[in-house]
């Protein structure tokens, strides 16, 4: 670890520390993710080092924060183990409130489908290779405000077992991009859960205002029903054999096309596509990277898109 400068804290993830870091071999910037072990007889448990064998995987993708490194040090005679992953400037929550916060300061239209073709693009990967990131949101995309290029970050180590409640600075982890199938206790969930999410991002983007601020299950829950109509057994089959299911209000759908006055019809049809009940219907990462709303995006300069601090370190 003598090769990394520790500038600043950063913030506490769900499963430790990070700090921004400068590398002193070649002065790039880095962040740092402590992470504390639970040690086994035998060193490192095979669950951790399964998670960061996947992570390097992962980061291939553009649209996933590069897993850079991997250190394993003793502090104050405990083992621990530093994730070293490439920083980015700043994050999709304060991107989108630096120029004001709600409908009254919308972001560019082209930025909106850049940002979120990205982030589809990098779910679509980790899809792709067995894995859901269950806690998406705005906090966890990293942004480089030079190329404009988003990130998925925060697959955190423990991601094999269950989404946390909590965080280790005791902060709720936020409800508001949670699908309904988590929120009514579903016990089988699977990658429709961070489409759902997609869609309150996607949603989140164009208003500049949360879709859905509930602060706790039930309220979360009549949120998504005012908006979207109270889901029965015809839209979601199984819906009211769910543990969480109870009678709730009876409200009918809202038109989206008079919530999100500024989205083109296609927009629309996608968010819709996102923002279905039955996770079976759900579209998927695969699916949504064809969706006519993409047409006029430019794929093959948002497909290039790096991180300009790594650019020529995979050469070396």
């Amino acid at each position: 670890m003598e090769n990394y400068e520790k500038l600043e804290k950063i913030g506490e993830g769900t499963y430790g520390k990070v700090y921004k870091a400068r590398d002193k071999t070649n002065g790039t910037l880095v962040a740092l993710k402590k992470t504390r072990l639970e040690m086994e007889e035998e060193g490192v448990p095979s669950t951790t080092l399964r998670e960061v064998s996947l992570l390097k995987v992962l980061s291939e993708s553009n649209h996933i924060v590069k897993l850079l490194c991997v250190e394993h040090v003793e502090e104050n005679d405990k083992p621990c183990l530093y994730l070293v992953f490439e920083y980015l400037t700043t994050d999709l929550k304060k991107y989108m409130d630096r120029n004001g916060k709600g409908p009254n300061f919308p972001l560019a239209q082209t930025t909106i489908k850049s940002m979120l073709y990205q982030l589809i693009k990098g779910l679509a990967h980790c899809h792709k290779h067995g894995v859901m990131h269950r806690d998406l949101k705005p906090q966890n995309l990293l942004v480089d405000d030079q190329t404009m290029t988003l990130k998925i970050a925060d697959l955190g180590l423990g991601r094999a077992f269950s989404i946390p409640v909590k965080s280790y600075t005791h902060e709720i982890v936020t409800l508001w991009y949670r699908a309904p199938e988590v929120l009514l206790g579903t016990t089988h969930y699977a990658t429709p859960v961070d489409m759902w999410s997609v869609g309150c991002i996607f949603a989140e983007l164009v208003r500049k205002q949360p879709l859905f601020p509930g602060d706790s299950e039930w309220q979360q829950l009549l949120h998504i029903f005012k908006l979207l109509g109270t889901p029965n057994e015809g839209v979601w089959p199984g819906v009211s054999r769910l543990r969480d299911w109870h009678e709730y209000p009876q409200w009918r759908p809202q038109d989206l096309s008079r919530v999100f006055p500024t989205l083109e019809e296609s927009g629309l049809e996608l968010l819709r596509a996102m923002l279905q009940y039955d996770p079976a219907r759900r579209i998927s990462a695969k699916e949504a990277l064809k969706h006519p709303y993409f047409d006029d995006l430019d794929r093959v300069t948002v497909d290039a898109l790096e991180n300009p601090e790594l650019q020529g370190l995979d050469d070396e």
